[in-house]
C-alpha cells in the first residue's frame, strides 16, 4: 500500500534527478542561455537577404553592429539584441526590416489550446514564439498548463504559485469584490445591496498588493517575457470553485483578460496563451481573453475525434458563459465572446504516410478555410528539440546536418508565416 508519504519520498527522488538533468539541458549555472546567430542565418533566414548584401552593408556602415567573428575569420555571429539593432538601422532598398504592426492597437492575444496532451500546444507556441522574436516582435507568453512544459522550456523552473496565473485570479478576485463592495456603498437608489466578503485566509495572502509586473518573468531571449506556471498551480481549479462561493457575481473568466487589459497597448506586440488539455477554469480565462484560437491536433483519428470534442464543449461553456450576470464590468471585453479567427494547426505530420494525408484531407473537408496550409512536419530535429526542452531556432545547426536543420526550421517557418498572415488579418477587427 502505498500512502502520500510514499508519493513525497519519490518526489524527492525525482527533485534530485531534475538538478541533474538541468546541467544537461540548459548550463552548469541551471539558467538557460539563448545561442548567437550566424551571419548566414541573420542574412538569409532571419531578414532574407542576399548574403554578400548583409555583408557589404556591414563593411560600408561601421556603425551597425559587427557581432562577434570566428577565429578564422570565416564567420560572424550576432546576438538577439544586435539581430534587433541592425533591424532597426538597416534599410534594404528603402524598405524597413521591422516587422508590420498596425498603428494603435494593443498586443494580439492568440490560445493555443485543445484537449488532447501530445498534440503539440506547447511545442507550437514555443516556436511560434521563437519565430516571432527573430522577426522582431515584443512577445509575451502566458503559460496557463500547471505541467509548465512552456515554462521550462523558457527556462523558468522555479516559479512560485503566487506568480502564476492563480495569483493573477486570486488577485483579481479580491480587487473586484471591493469594486462591486464600493459600488454598493455609493448605490444612488439607497437599496441596500449584498456584500461580499474575502476571508483573511486569503487576503492575508498579499496577492491583492501585487503589482502588474511582479507576475511577468524575463527570459533568455531580450524579446520574450513570461507568465510562468508550475506543478503548484494545479489547484487552482480547487480554489477558483471556491472562490466563485465567496463571490457568485465574481466574473472569474475575465480575471487574465482584465489583468492583460493593465498593460500598455505598446509594452508588447503579440500574447501568446499555452492551454492545459482540458476546459477547467484556467483554460476558460485564456480562451475568453484571446482573440484568436490556434487549434494543433495530430494526424491520427483519436486526435480528430479530440479536436472535435473541444470545439463542441468549448462552444457549451462559452455559451454558459454568455448568460453571465449584469455586474459583469464594461469595457474592452463583452458577451458573448467573439474570436477574430479561429485556425486550425495539424502537427507531427509526415507528407509520405498515407493516413496523415488522409487525416489532412479530412480536415480540410470539414473545417475548409479554418485549416492551416502548412502542417508542421516531424523531423528528427523536432524530436531533438522536444528532448532538450528547446525550439529549433535555439538549437546550433552545427550539432547536425545543416540539411536535417534546415528540413525542420523550413516546416516552422512555413507553419510561423501563415500564423502571422492570420494574426495581421485578424488584428484590424479587435
Amino acid at each position: 500500500m502505498y500512502t502520500h508519504e510514499d508519493l513525497a519520498r519519490l518526489q524527492a527522488q525525482s527533485l534530485k534527478m531534475q538538478s541533474w538533468i538541468r546541467q544537461q539541458t540548459f548550463s552548469p549555472e541551471n539558467q538557460k542561455t539563448l545561442r548567437r546567430f550566424s551571419s548566414w542565418e541573420v542574412a538569409e533566414l532571419i531578414f532574407q537577404i542576399n548574403q554578400s548584401t548583409f555583408r557589404g552593408r556591414l563593411a560600408a556602415e561601421p556603425d551597425l553592429p559587427g557581432g562577434e567573428v570566428e577565429p578564422d575569420g570565416r564567420q560572424r555571429w550576432f546576438s538577439l539584441d544586435e539581430i534587433n539593432e541592425l533591424r532597426r538601422k538597416m534599410k534594404i532598398n528603402r524598405k524597413t526590416l521591422m516587422p508590420p504592426r498596425p498603428a494603435g492597437k494593443r498586443a494580439f492575444r492568440a490560445a493555443v489550446a485543445n484537449f488532447k496532451g501530445g498534440a503539440g500546444k506547447s511545442t507550437v507556441a514555443l516556436h511560434f514564439a521563437h519565430a516571432a522574436a527573430l522577426d522582431g516582435y515584443r512577445v509575451l507568453l502566458v503559460d496557463f498548463d500547471p505541467q509548465a512544459t512552456l515554462s521550462h522550456s523558457m527556462g523558468l523552473n522555479d516559479v512560485a504559485e503566487d506568480y502564476t496565473v492563480w495569483g493573477i485570479m486570486a488577485r483579481d478576485l479580491i480587487r473586484e469584490t471591493d469594486r462591486m463592495n464600493a459600488a454598493t456603498t455609493g448605490a444612488a437608489s439607497g437599496t441596500a445591496l449584498p456584500r461580499r466578503t474575502i476571508p483573511a485566509s486569503i487576503r492575508d495572502l498579499g496577492l491583492g498588493e501585487l503589482r502588474h509586473g511582479d507576475f511577468i518573468k524575463p527570459t533568455a531571449w531580450s524579446t520574450i517575457d513570461i507568465v510562468p506556471s508550475c506543478a503548484n498551480a494545479a489547484f487552482v481549479e480547487f480554489a477558483s470553485a471556491q472562490y466563485r462561493h465567496l463571490n457568485p457575481e465574481w466574473s472569474f473568466f475575465a480575471a487574465v483578460s482584465r489583468y492583460l487589459d493593465g498593460l500598455g497597448d505598446d509594452d508588447y506586440d503579440l500574447v501568446i496563451f499555452d492551454c492545459p488539455p482540458a476546459i477547467g477554469y484556467q483554460s476558460m480565462n485564456a480562451v475568453f481573453a484571446a482573440d484568436m484560437l490556434y487549434i494543433p491536433s495530430g494526424p491520427g483519428y483519436w486526435e480528430y475525434d479530440s479536436t472535435t470534442s473541444f470545439i463542441g464543449q468549448l462552444s457549451e461553456a462559452l455559451a454558459d458563459l454568455s448568460g453571465f450576470g449584469p455586474t459583469f464590468p464594461a469595457g474592452k471585453v463583452s458577451l458573448p465572446k467573439a474570436f477574430a479567427d479561429v485556425r486550425f494547426l495539424m502537427t507531427r505530420y509526415e507528407p509520405g504516410n498515407d493516413l496523415h494525408r488522409a487525416m489532412f484531407e479530412a480536415f480540410r473537408k470539414v473545417f475548409g478555410p479554418h485549416v492551416a496550409e502548412h502542417p508542421i512536419e516531424m523531423t528528427r530535429a523536432v524530436e531533438q528539440s522536444g528532448r532538450f526542452l528547446s525550439s529549433v531556432y535555439e538549437i546550433d545547426y552545427r550539432e547536425m546536418t545543416r540539411e536535417t536543420w534546415r528540413r525542420a526550421r523550413a516546416s516552422f517557418d512555413r507553419a510561423y508565416e501563415e500564423f502571422r498572415a492570420s494574426v495581421l488579418a485578424a488584428w484590424d477587427k479587435i
